[in-house]
């Protein structure tokens, strides 16, 4: 029997702290604007000529108007996760994502307008850690808490 091989978009992801980090850590997620329900921080696929940073601040410009960020660290490693049954047809040829997280600060002068070019959130706010899961669509829990749980330990969050 062959084996199956599967495709995965390479991938950044950016969570964002407010502009009040450190004295106060609340994670900035949005709801997706074509699944009803599905928060999630923002990502967006790497370009062929973009390096991963480059790609995070292109990313953040595009999908919440701003990219005037610090950033503060970087999951050492990719992170790879399959697609839902309903949104393999959507990204087709791609079965899952591969990425790159970056923990970012907003900066005082970062305006987050989602009303983008090509809008897609269509509301956001800022939540603590615990509040966040309440949230965050299902597929992605799994991933965000390993680097969660990684920040923490590194004593970022």
């Amino acid at each position: 029997m062959k084996k199956e091989t599967k495709t995965y978009r390479p991938n950044v992801a950016a969570i964002i702290l407010s502009p009040k980090y450190p004295l106060v850590c609340e994670l900035f997620i949005a709801s997706r604007s074509d699944i009803k329900n599905a928060w999630q921080f923002p990502q967006g696929g790497i370009d062929k000529s973009e390096t991963p940073k480059e790609a995070l601040l292109r990313e953040l410009k595009e999908e919440i108007g701003t990219n005037k960020v610090d950033i503060i660290a970087e999951y050492p490693e990719w992170i790879s996760y399959d697609f839902p049954v309903q949104v393999v047809k959507k990204m087709y040829p791609y079965d899952g994502q591969i990425q790159k997280y970056f923990l970012v600060r907003l900066k005082e002068e970062g305006i987050i307008n989602i009303q983008t070019e090509e809008p897609e959130f269509d509301a956001y706010k800022f939540v603590n850690i615990e509040e966040l899961f309440n949230h965050i669509t299902y597929f992605k829990r799994a991933v965000y808490k390993q680097v969660l749980e990684y920040f923490k330990r590194k004593g970022y969050l």
